[in-house]
């Protein structure tokens, strides 16, 4: 690669970092692109340079994200059992960024999904390439046969989607002034929680069956 193209690269992800962190603090429609020049310390016309309009970073960091979910379900997949493939998908948001402004960022990219054609392309092939990932994860594992309620992948995948989705929610309406490190060792028990209960087996009252 060319010393040119590196920092093309570098210009365009140091853009795109800034506008996440502003999407992810005031939303899509209140950052303007004045908002992302001055948090990334940058003229905005050099960030018209690379971008035509705001619809394009938001396209661009939605793709941003596709990737990245492919990245996370690749080392989901290669985890040994199942438990560590969950907890690799539920810490996947402690980032260096406080977990709410990558929660709200997502949201907003959902939201923005239901009005702009060109983000719900993306949002559809991230949500569908997702719920596969882990719906063929949870197939081929150990644990599936272990399951005592008997429910099949797609049921368990969906019962995974609606607690992490609903922990990502509950990070951006109730954030916590947690360091990343705390906020990992919170979400690796709500998914050993989850584990637990979907694959322990059922111990039944009184000793009744």
């Amino acid at each position: 690669m060319s010393q040119r193209s590196s920092d093309v690269l570098d210009r365009r992800g140091q853009i795109l970092q800034s506008a996440l962190l502003c999407f992810g603090k005031c939303g899509f429609h209140q950052t303007s692109m004045h908002d992302i020049s001055e948090s990334a310390g940058i003229s905005v016309g050099l960030i018209y340079r690379y971008f035509k309009n705001k619809e394009e970073v938001i396209a661009a960091l939605a793709a941003g994200h596709k990737k990245a979910i492919a990245e996370l379900l690749e080392r989901a997949g290669e985890a040994p059992t199942l438990l560590q493939a969950m907890e690799i998908l539920f810490t996947s948001h402690c980032t260096e960024h406080p977990p709410q402004i990558l929660s709200a960022f997502v949201l907003d990219l959902f939201a923005e999904a239901s009005r702009n054609p060109r983000v719900a392309r993306v949002v559809r092939d991230v949500a569908r390439a997702k719920a596969e990932g882990v719906v063929a994860l949870i197939a081929r594992s150990d644990e599936l046969k272990k399951n005592p309620h008997r429910l099949d992948p797609r049921a368990i995948a969906e019962l995974i989607f609606a607690v992490k989705d609903g922990a990502m929610m509950h990070s951006v309406l109730c954030p916590a002034r947690t360091p990343a490190a705390q906020h990992r060792e919170q979400q690796l028990e709500v998914a050993r929680t989850l584990w637990r209960l979907l694959f322990s087996p059922i111990s039944h009252a009184n000793g009744h069956n």
